[in-house]
């Protein structure tokens, strides 16, 4: 789900993001994320990439 929230990163908007995925595993399994949620992933995707 992360990769796929990244994807998606460039112009478009975060509840666009969100709207679009779909959780795969767990108890809220088949359900869609918050836009609380993927703004956090986002965010560990973008430190990740500035890192050396």
């Amino acid at each position: 789900m992360a990769d796929y929230a990244r994807s998606l990163r460039a112009g478009v908007p975060v509840p666009r993001i969100a709207l679009k995925l779909v959780i795969t595993s767990g108890k809220n399994k088949g359900r869609r994320p918050g836009d609380a949620t993927v703004y956090p992933i986002l965010a560990q995707a973008d430190a990740a990439d500035s890192m050396p």
